[in-house]
């Protein structure tokens, strides 16, 4: 199958049976798995210190593997965003090395094509995903063999019932309503995105790519949806949003809601943002920190195409 890199650029690994487990699931799909030398490093909370997660990085663009997979997320990468090797990384993905990983990998992701515009992959963690106590998500398997295989065209879920007002309310060239169906197209647009509180940390940085007429997806975990909100509206305020075709949000999880929220949920705060700008959001899309996820190539170039519930995004 493929060789595998595995290195830790942000946490460090406090799973460590779910580390193993990982290595021995890619190794029984018969992938050939290598471990960076510092991939259990431990100093203060991070894999290492900044100098020693820096190197893995090095070690895993100079590693000739076809996929480089983080072992975990956390926090780490933006602390040392000025020091990573954006060329030799950006060589590495031209010659074929594939950038996996999600969370704190979003800092890596956006500065990577910012400073670059090389494409690398939003998708799974080695443990979260492949070191889980269960059977691994078969679709999120089924992706990363897509990814891995090099058959990946791009990407579908349903919408929930709920996007189909807002969706039918649209008028325009770009989306049209009939006949209770929604329809929204999107052609050439540059995907780019990640996890929120990441992403909104890099505003006003060189780190966050400017993306016009782009594709964004969104996805958190453990924030409230009164603290989304917040960053939402950072986005919004700051352009980003207004500048999108389209904003996908995919799973924001793992709150919990209080007696003085009185009404306040995640959907309220979808419904606030549609009402604050003309440009579309969709919600479902299955990615973030849950089993099921898709892979999705952080600065292609995709169409994205939504009849009814049915929504796709093509890269191929």
């Amino acid at each position: 199958m493929s060789h595998i890199y595995i290195y830790s650029p942000s946490s460090a690994v406090r799973d460590k049976a779910a580390f193993r487990r990982g290595i021995k699931r890619l190794q029984h799909l018969g992938h050939e798995v290598e471990i960076d030398e510092s991939a259990l490093a431990s100093h203060m909370r991070f894999a290492g210190d900044d100098s020693t997660r820096i190197a893995a990085i090095g070690r895993a663009a100079a590693s000739g593997a076809d996929i480089a997979l983080i072992s975990r997320g956390g926090y780490g990468l933006t602390r040392i965003l000025p020091e990573l090797p954006y060329k030799q990384i950006a060589k590495a993905i031209a010659k074929g090395t594939q950038f996996v990983g999600l969370s704190d990998f979003t800092a890596f992701q956006c500065a990577l094509l910012a400073k670059t515009g090389a494409v690398s992959w939003a998708g799974p963690a080695l443990g979260e995903d492949f070191g889980t106590e269960d059977t691994p998500d078969d679709i999120m398997e089924a992706c990363f063999d897509d990814l891995v295989c090099g058959q990946g065209e791009g990407s579908g879920w349903q919408l929930p019932k709920s996007d189909l007002p807002a969706l039918a309310a649209r008028r325009g060239a770009a989306a049209a309503a009939t006949a209770g169906q929604a329809s929204l197209k999107v052609d050439n647009a540059t995907l780019w995105g990640g996890n929120l509180t990441v992403l909104c940390s890099l505003v006003g940085t060189p780190w966050l790519p400017r993306v016009k007429g782009g594709v964004l997806f969104l996805e958190d975990v453990n924030e409230h949806p009164y603290r989304i909100e917040r960053q939402l509206t950072q986005l919004l305020h700051a352009g980003i949003l207004g500048e999108q075709k389209a904003v996908l949000l995919g799973s924001f999880n793992r709150y919990q809601l209080g007696p003085h929220d009185k009404g306040f949920k995640l959907q309220t705060v979808v419904d606030w943002l549609r009402s604050q700008t003309r440009t579309p959001v969709l919600t479902g899309l299955p990615f973030g920190h849950v089993p099921t996820k898709v892979l999705l190539p952080v600065g292609h170039q995709v169409d994205l195409l939504v009849q009814d519930r049915d929504a796709l995004l093509f890269w191929g």
